[in-house]
């Protein structure tokens, strides 16, 4: 066999370690195309691909080791060398898995002895009176916490360059699936089945490659709100603690929350409307609607119609926490406005708390019913969601 053959797979070789990884790692340019489906082929590939290409560099290198030829021998040494450093720094350092790593145990505390500071944002679910919260310093870095509530399995979510936390049933075909973090989709993180090998997207809980492509997890209801106005809602709660293996890895989270990060992948663009500006998204039907977080943060409240559905969003005095609400009760598309600390609709003049319960006056003891929206990037909310609307103040 021709020596070109050697030197062309060896490249090759060095070539397919580093795509593999570089299509679904956050590296320069590599979340910028749409090569999931060359990414998936490669991964799933990768044995087949390497044992292909060793059998080609074999006979010929045995050839050369044999050979008298020292120049040829110092060369295909060299290129063995730079291989095996390459397929080893690829495989073993920076997949996603070798970087970010599951917690080697979870365990939860009441707040009587918790150790997670109040004003920490959490991931929050509750379900027939039990509530739990996940700070998102904690779960930004594993990415995934397999947990249970109310004895249903849950799978809680979050990656920190989309600023996406997701809760999702990790049931597949009518068994609890086991993932593991496998790398990114357009900056999204993205999870790999135990049994198909298939990815799944955090943010939407779609598979998008794969035996079970097409197929989406069932999302369980959560909010993120700071664990003080998680504890105000549910005094019960029990909070997940930090595993002290990976203390220093959390400490250098802590600015995560307040948007002081100050890598590139998760900073905040502080201007609206910018690549990783802050925004708040919400889904009715097929109506996507995105909101400015400093217009937000400016004016406490936002209210708006979208197709049969009048939406309030309402922003506590942390900053942090918000609320978003159907403001319709009992046939009534209610207005707000907020006073201070004090929320009151303009219909009664009842007194309502950011938890959506009315406190006093004509109303009292009616309730507004909750609906789901989520804190993200802008960049990953309006791709994710290419057609959703920006709200804007000249609507």
């Amino acid at each position: 066999m021709k020596k070109w053959m050697l030197y062309l797979s060896f490249i090759l070789l060095i070539i397919f370690e580093c795509l593999r990884v570089y299509l679904i790692m956050p590296m320069p340019g590599s979340q910028q195309f749409n090569s999931i489906g060359l990414a998936y082929f490669l991964g799933s590939n990768k044995m087949i691909i390497r044992i292909i290409l060793y059998l080609i560099i074999l006979f010929p290198l045995l050839t050369i080791f044999k050979g008298n030829s020292t120049k040829e021998k110092i060369g295909v040494s060299f290129l063995s060398i730079l291989y095996i450093a390459i397929f080893y720094v690829f495989t073993f350092m920076m997949e996603a898995d070798k970087m970010f790593y599951q917690p080697t145990h979870t365990y939860f505390n009441k707040i009587a002895d918790n150790k997670i500071p109040l004003h920490k944002l959490v991931i929050g679910v509750s379900e027939n009176g039990i509530a739990k919260a996940f700070p998102i310093q904690l779960i930004g870095y594993h990415h995934q916490v397999r947990d249970s509530i109310d004895n249903k399995p849950i799978m809680v979510t979050y990656c920190t360059v989309c600023r996406t936390g997701r809760v999702y049933s990790p049931m597949v075909n009518g068994k609890v699936e086991t993932f593991r973090l496998v790398g990114m989709d357009h900056f999204n993180a993205m999870f790999e089945d135990a049994t198909t090998k298939s990815w799944w997207r955090q943010a939407t809980g779609e598979c998008i490659a794969g035996p079970l492509k097409g197929y989406k997890l069932t999302e369980i209801k959560s909010e993120q709100v700071s664990l003080a106005a998680w504890f105000r809602k549910f005094p019960q709660t029990e909070i997940l603690q930090p595993d002290e293996k990976f203390a220093a890895t959390f400490e250098k989270m802590d600015t995560y929350d307040k948007g002081k990060s100050k890598s590139n992948l998760t900073k905040r663009d502080t201007a609206s409307w910018q690549f990783k500006s802050w925004v708040l998204g919400f889904t009715n039907g097929t109506t996507s609607k995105t909101y400015d977080w400093n217009y937000l943060e400016a004016n406490k409240i936002i209210q708006d119609s979208l197709p049969t559905l009048p939406l309030l969003i309402i922003l506590e005095n942390d900053s942090a926490s918000f609320h978003s609400y159907n403001r319709t009760v009992n046939n009534l598309t209610l207005h707000f406005k907020k006073i201070n600390d004090s929320i009151v609709d303009t219909y009664s003049n009842s007194l309502w708390n950011y938890d959506g319960i009315c406190i006093d006056g004509k109303l009292k003891g009616a309730s507004l019913t909750p609906v789901v929206t989520y804190q993200e990037y802008l960049h990953s909310w309006e791709f994710f969601h290419p057609n959703s609307i920006r709200y804007m103040l000249n609507k």
